[in-house]
């Protein structure tokens, strides 16, 4: 027995054994499932394991060698780095596949584009097509390129683009942009935010002047302060051109920032470069209503008759089963409605150079239907498309010939390519959707997936 006032070490295990007594049994019955199985899993570790001692601070082996940082790529600091990570314990095996010969010779020309060069992953590439598009920008019939390791995506989005090609293809078109950073400045109050805020609104043309003077494409669209208390969020929109812009805006903004700084009579107490309230990289609200990136729409009408022949699906089940999704999206908390973006999307940035973090942002957006008199109508909108034709990735050996497939590389194709993300992700919107209301959905991706 211990002396008062001292207590028996804690463990998982003493504590998972009094939720196992019967006094226990009725406090566990108060835990959801997910709990039970998360301590479940960790008293099974403490078994083997003194967990305590294993997550704090080790310096036993003292610092591990550290790992230099070699800002531009070539062969010879390739061969530094895998000299390092050999001799840290790392396979040679890997160096083959990831460092082969071709990877390591052409290694300069990814020198824009990453630091501590070791080669590259070759992950697979699909087409589909051709996907009749008939955009305001994008026209004609494209054959896309997908990377993607999933089974059965390429086939699916595939069936799409068949179908919509059958019924004269998809209209489409971008219908804004405006990529987005927005610094924040704190002062000690309301009135001094004011005060910023009226000063911002008399030196607009100003910071518009500094801002465009770092870029050749960029533009300022506009200034949109939002005040919280003593907190200014400054978002400024700005085009872009052919690029994605996410360095280009960031340099700009930076721009504003020290003009703000050595020319503001109210001076903020702290000031950021970006208030984490642009939505960058994230899923978000603003992103949501106002855009951040390319706003792109498409829509096509699908005849009954052909429905039936390709999709193998009623109108009934469709129309109901999009009754369900609606309603599994809002009481989920999901941010727009649809069914998997992401996947389209994600296949298509990784192919073409594009930035695959922003699939994060990229992948909110609405997808509708509707029955009318002569077929069903789909349409999808994701106001958030961060797509660009030149810069970023798109100049790489392999993403540049992804967009040369498609004939949209090089200036001038950004918006156009935005529009073929928007019939891209539409295809594939229509053809999971059929696939679940008509009950073929597990049976495709066993198929496809499972007996391959």
């Amino acid at each position: 027995m211990q002396p008062a006032g001292v207590h028996e070490p804690f463990s998982i295990g003493s504590a998972l054994s009094v939720a196992q007594n019967p006094w226990g049994a009725n406090l566990a019955s108060l835990l959801p499932a997910r709990v039970l199985n998360m301590l479940e899993l960790l008293r099974a570790k403490s078994n083997d394991t003194d967990l305590a001692a294993r997550l704090r601070p080790s310096a036993a082996a003292g610092r591990p060698k550290r790992l230099r940082m070699h800002q531009s790529s070539d062969a010879q600091s390739a061969e530094a780095v895998w000299s390092h990570l050999i001799e840290a314990g790392v396979s040679p095996a890997a160096k083959a596949r990831l460092g082969d010969a071709a990877s390591l010779a052409a290694a300069e020309g990814y020198s824009r584009n990453i630091e501590n060069f070791i080669g590259t992953v070759k992950v697979p590439v699909g087409v589909i097509g051709p996907l009749r598009i008939n955009g305001v920008n994008a026209s004609g019939d494209y054959y896309v390129p997908l990377a993607t390791t999933e089974a059965a995506l390429v086939a699916s989005y595939g069936r799409g683009a068949d179908i919509v090609s059958m019924a004269g293809g998809v209209s489409a078109g971008m219908l804004g942009e405006g990529v987005l950073r927005t610094p924040a400045f704190v002062f000690s109050g309301l009135y001094e935010c004011g005060a910023f805020i009226s000063w911002i609104a008399a030196e607009a043309e100003a910071l518009r002047a500094v801002a465009e003077a770092t870029t050749r494409h960029g533009k300022l669209q506009s200034l949109e302060p939002f005040m919280d208390s003593d907190t200014v969020f400054l978002i400024c929109r700005y085009s872009t051109g052919d690029a994605a812009g996410q360095n280009m805006v960031t340099v700009a903004t930076e721009a504003i920032c020290a003009f703000i700084a050595a020319h503001s009579p109210i001076k903020p107490r702290f000031s950021f470069i970006e208030g984490n309230f642009s939505g960058d990289k994230k899923a978000s609200y603003l992103g949501m209503f106002a855009g951040r990136g390319r706003k792109v729409s498409a829509s096509v009408e699908l005849p009954y008759e052909l429905m039936a022949r390709t999709l193998r699906v009623t109108p009934e089940a469709l129309v109901a089963y999009g009754r369900v999704a609606a309603l599994g999206a809002v009481l989920s908390g999901q941010l727009g409605s649809q069914a998997h973006y992401a996947n389209g999307l994600a296949a298509f940035y990784i192919a073409t150079g594009q930035d695959a973090a922003c699939v994060s942002e990229s992948a909110v957006g609405f997808t509708r239907m509707e029955p009318r008199d002569n077929g069903m109508f789909f349409s999808v909108t994701l106001p958030n498309v961060l797509v660009g034709s030149v810069g970023g990735g798109t100049g790489l050996p392999s993403q540049s010939a992804a967009l040369e497939l498609l004939g949209l590389a090089g200036p001038g194709k950004a918006a156009a390519l935005a529009e073929v993300v928007a019939a891209l992700c539409l295809c594939g919107e229509i053809s999971i959707i059929a696939a679940i209301a008509g009950g073929q959905f597990t049976r495709a991706h066993h198929k496809l997936a499972r007996l391959r």
